[in-house]
């Protein structure tokens, strides 16, 4: 099996034919659907009542049982068969250097993002540890038997860092805090760090430093919205959902606090509505607060209110994601740049010959996220295909080849550097 195209994923819807971007009045969720009484909360898991027996694989023709965390967490397809829980190879690359652990209850999470595949709207339709997530499933798996196989050699780990992932849930922070204790008793953070993706809807400032004194490296914030009106209606009570912009500022501010300099950051979704300017102002933002970005393109997730929107346009995310490597990267500031009326980029503040060695060395091109241990720039987290197919890779997870980025200039509309005989 390959966890690069999974059956059933929806492809991406085609954008109108005038746009080479997503304008904010074509990206409008659905409404969500009410749930019937009796399956909220995770109402069928908990009638069913069937006990864990190890690894749950998602959809596998068996009632779902109740798994909780901190007993269980869930795992991407490419975590599992890094860890050999699941067979199976990667396209191109090897399967994944970050090993992102994801809370899981019956209920699953309260809250009920536009955009994602584990929103409280889909209920009736599936169970929680059924439910896609950056378009690939998630195996349940006991948190001792991943202890198990990583702590037996994390010195030499294809792991280079583990990230906690919360979700709204109301016990999320305290099982956060035991899978972190769990972790940190048997795998030294200096061998694999860890990092936080934290639910700021549930959190307070002590949170977060009891988090950092346990060990705790990088703590992030998933903003994921570029401005506060895509932030509500995608995220807030546009979809009837808890998450508020001026509760997750607030706790990235206690982040930056806690965790310093370069130790903290946001999550940024490149395609939901934005204008180029918008993300990138917000990009300089957390470079200048001392934090870094994270940026993902959008992709229509199977049976999320987003579903039947288009994708980011390629030319509209290259812009922004070589934009963003070079605020984040390269000393470049948004004011150096120039923008059209429109918010598009137009030149991006740096001589001709410096902008093709950027575009050639690939890495702006790569999966953003906390950094490895290569680099700063090459990021730990490659999230492999999670947000595009293998077809039209909008995140590299691997080093771009020359045809990648003859690809990338087409799509940047910057002309391809001719290669000497």
């Amino acid at each position: 099996m390959s966890c690069f195209e999974p059956a059933g994923i929806a492809k991406p819807a085609a954008g109108p034919a005038a746009h080479d971007v997503n304008p904010f009045a074509a990206m409008q969720p659905r409404a969500p659907a009410p749930t019937p009484a009796d399956l909220r909360n995770g109402g069928r898991v908990k009638r069913d009542g069937v006990a864990p027996r190890g690894v749950y694989l998602p959809n596998d023709n068996v009632l779902t049982p109740q798994m909780r965390s901190p007993e269980y967490v869930q795992i991407s397809t490419a975590a599992a068969m890094t860890l050999g829980i699941m067979p199976g190879r990667m396209h191109r690359c090897e399967c994944t250097r970050c090993l992102n652990l994801l809370l899981t209850y019956p209920e699953g999470c309260r809250a009920n993002c536009a955009y994602c595949g584990l929103a409280r709207h889909r209920e009736a339709e599936r169970d929680y540890a059924d439910r896609n997530f950056i378009r690939v499933d998630w195996p349940a798996v006991p948190m001792e038997q991943i202890l198990d196989i990583v702590a037996r050699d994390p010195a030499n780990s294809p792991f280079h860092r583990m990230c906690i992932s919360m979700i709204t849930h109301p016990r999320s922070d305290e099982d956060t805090v035991s899978v972190l204790r769990a972790w940190t008793r048997r795998i030294d953070p200096a061998a694999i760090p860890v990092s936080i993706l934290s639910n700021p809807t549930t959190m307070a400032r002590e949170d977060v430093v009891r988090l950092k004194d346990l060990g705790a490296d990088i703590f992030t914030v998933a903003l994921d919205a570029a401005t506060p009106e895509i932030f509500d209606r995608t995220r807030g009570k546009g979809v009837q959902s808890p998450h508020k912009w001026s509760r997750y500022w607030e706790v990235l501010m206690h982040a930056r606090d806690v965790f310093g300099p370069r130790k903290f950051g946001a999550h940024i979704i490149i395609g939901m509505g934005e204008t180029e300017r918008e993300a990138l102002e917000l990009v300089q933002k957390l470079v200048d607060l001392g934090g870094h970005s994270h940026m993902f393109c959008f992709f229509p997730e199977k049976g999320s209110l987003m579903d039947h929107l288009p994708a980011t346009p390629r030319d509209q995310w290259r812009r922004v994601q070589l934009a963003r490597y070079l605020i984040d990267y390269a000393g470049v500031r948004v004011e150096q740049m120039r923008f059209g009326d429109d918010g598009r980029v137009l030149d991006y503040g740096l001589p001709r010959a410096e902008l093709d060695a950027v575009i050639d060395a690939g890495i702006a091109f790569r999966t953003s996220g906390c950094p490895g241990k290569f680099r700063d720039d090459v990021s730990a987290c490659d999230r492999p295909y999670g947000d595009s197919p293998p077809s039209n890779i909008a995140s590299y997870p691997f080093q771009p080849g020359r045809s990648d980025l003859r690809r990338v200039r087409r799509q940047l509309r910057i002309p391809v550097v001719r290669e000497d005989a």
